[in-house]
């Protein structure tokens, strides 16, 4: 098998490294921060098509503002394993992924960020495993319950998520997607961002990590697991743990509503919306949402 392909290279103080469980999952890891039970741990999952990078902007101040900071590559993505079956990247083996990750950590709670996927899986978290955090952040994903029933009733939505009807096809997505080196993974990013969001070497690391053998498929079968299974919500929908939801305004995947909406479904929660940012709320408006984080995580 080929060795799987290089990270970007790392500013000074932040390290890579990998974690293994016990049904040979390997995970790889970037840190920021000192590792002491006297920084609080925060863990930020990235969404498709992207890998730890997505959170490049937020890893150093967040470890400059008192946090151990955790990016993941989530399963499937750029040096993390790669399960093989499609029932692999269900929601319940995503968020044992983030309650394993913490314990190898160490950490009994923490705090947990997540965007587009990574903020499904957070949402999720604090659905199935509340008393692993502390705090929930969420960028551009509604809850659960607000997406499935939006995404049967709204025509506008349903237009919008076009993506993943195509992506249930047995290998086609695949081929369109890595066709010319690529061309249609940096459409997606650089056609539903503001201008200048993503720099070529931003795109080249982005095709780097989908190189990586079996990374496309895997991918994509988040979104086919998703379909196949729609997994229920529990008894209880409601997130019992502070939360903050940040969305970019003009969005071209998820209605901006949805966020308001997503309101009621949490105890104690705080909407911030972002009215020039897209869906890469993190990339375009990387001080606000360094900022945002902070201020809430530390209160």
């Amino acid at each position: 098998m080929r060795e799987p392909l290089s990270t970007p290279t790392l500013p000074p103080g932040i390290r890579s490294r990998f974690v293994d469980d016990i049904n040979g999952l390997r995970m790889h890891v970037l840190e920021a921060g000192l590792q002491d039970k006297g920084r609080p741990c925060l863990l930020l999952l990235h969404g498709f098509p992207e890998f730890w990078y997505s959170w490049h902007k937020q890893i150093g101040p967040l470890a400059d503002a008192g946090f151990h900071v955790v990016a993941p590559d989530q399963r499937g993505y750029n040096l993390s394993s790669k399960p093989p079956k499609i029932s692999d990247y269900a929601i319940g083996n995503l968020v044992a992924d983030v309650v394993f990750i913490a314990g190898r950590l160490g950490r009994e709670r923490i705090h947990l960020a997540g965007h587009d996927w990574g903020a499904a899986v957070a949402w999720a978290t604090a659905l199935l495993a509340p008393e692993r955090l502390n705090k929930l952040a969420v960028l551009n994903v509604p809850h659960p319950a607000v997406f499935m029933r939006t995404v049967r009733t709204n025509p506008r939505q349903m237009r919008r998520s076009w993506y993943m009807a195509f992506f249930q096809i047995p290998r086609l997505p695949e081929k369109r997607f890595s066709a010319n080196n690529f061309a249609m993974g940096m459409k997606a990013l650089v056609a539903s961002s503001r201008p200048g969001t993503f720099t070529p070497a931003d795109l080249e690391h982005y095709r780097t990590a989908w190189s990586n053998p079996g990374t496309v498929t895997a991918m994509i079968n988040w979104y086919r697991t998703f379909l196949r299974s729609r997994p229920p919500l529990p008894k209880d929908p409601k997130i019992h743990v502070p939360t903050r939801i940040l969305w970019g305004e003009r969005d071209m995947f998820l209605l901006p509503v949805m966020a308001q909406q997503s309101v009621p479904f949490c105890d104690s929660a705080e909407l911030t919306y972002f009215t020039d940012a897209t869906h890469w709320l993190q990339h375009e408006e990387p001080d606000a949402v360094n900022s945002a984080l902070i201020e809430f995580f530390r209160t």
